[in-house]
């Protein structure tokens, strides 16, 4: 990067295991690439406690989540989890519900369940108008289904983030038919041949959110490794190339777009 800017992770699972040797030095290292803040996404009751001793131990930097990841949707103990949230929702400020979705990729055995946990999650959001963080995979023509569905009800949807975006510019032109979205956009995009650089040219700079998904998703030159948000500069750098501007431009376009869609 040119300079260093204030930039937020919007999607970093900071609070996993993965960090618990080197927690500090890893804050550390995001502050010096110039990585401020971190948004923190739920998965489901499992990690809760984790999300909320990180969000408590960095106030106003990390910013907490909840929500039921459609991989953590049992048959034996989604309508469980689903409560879980539901208890938890107004006892404290939240900064999204997610992640929330639909995955045909790790799990197709709960699909109906998932679909149910999907759109409580999307109402709950608009009720409380709070954005979503949004987890699809292999999935996309049953979030038709769900947002259709709300609609025909008379309900709003959300507006949100399409987290770790991988669809095509024809998907993202009928997202944007739906309403307030962005597309979140990490490491992946570095990676050769990745579909989702075609897209990156061509979407709207005021639609994009930088985020690592860490400790998955490792940009390039570090596929393979543990993800951490210090490497945001690396995706910054790639999105500066692919749309011919600076990465200050990209940085402060970014920051514009979280400040809209969080509020933070």
């Amino acid at each position: 990067m040119s300079d260093t800017l204030f930039i937020t992770d919007t999607h970093a699972h900071i609070y996993e295991p993965d960090y618990d040797q080197d927690f500090d030095q890893m804050i550390a290292r995001c502050r010096e690439a110039g990585v401020e803040r971190f948004i923190l996404p739920g998965v489901s009751s499992a990690d809760y406690d984790r999300v909320i001793a990180c969000a408590d131990a960095l106030p106003g930097v990390a910013f907490p989540c909840i929500g039921l990841h459609p991989t953590e949707v049992k048959p034996e103990t989604w309508e469980a989890e689903l409560e879980f949230v539901r208890q938890r929702l107004d006892v404290r400020k939240w900064t999204a519900i997610g992640e929330i979705g639909m995955d045909c990729h790790w799990s197709v055995d709960a699909l109906q369940q998932q679909k149910a946990a999907f759109r409580t999650q999307l109402i709950w959001a608009a009720e409380r108008n709070l954005p979503v963080l949004l987890h699809v995979r292999e999935a996309i023509e049953y979030v038709w289904e769900v947002f259709d569905s709300i609609i025909a009800d008379g309900l709003r949807l959300p507006r949100g983030v399409f987290h770790a975006y991988s669809g095509s510019f024809e998907t993202w032109e009928r997202i944007k038919r739906y309403g307030d979205f962005y597309l979140g956009i990490g490491g992946v995009v570095t990676y050769k041949n990745a579909g989702v650089a075609s897209v990156v040219e061509r979407v709207p700079l005021d639609r994009i959110l930088l985020e690592t998904d860490c400790p998955w998703l490792s940009p390039v030159p570090h596929r393979g490794e543990r993800n951490e948000p210090s490497r945001i500069p690396l995706i910054v750098d790639k999105i500066a190339s692919l749309r011919g501007i600076s990465a200050s431009e990209v940085v402060r376009a970014c920051a514009e777009n979280t400040s809209k869609l969080f509020g933070i």
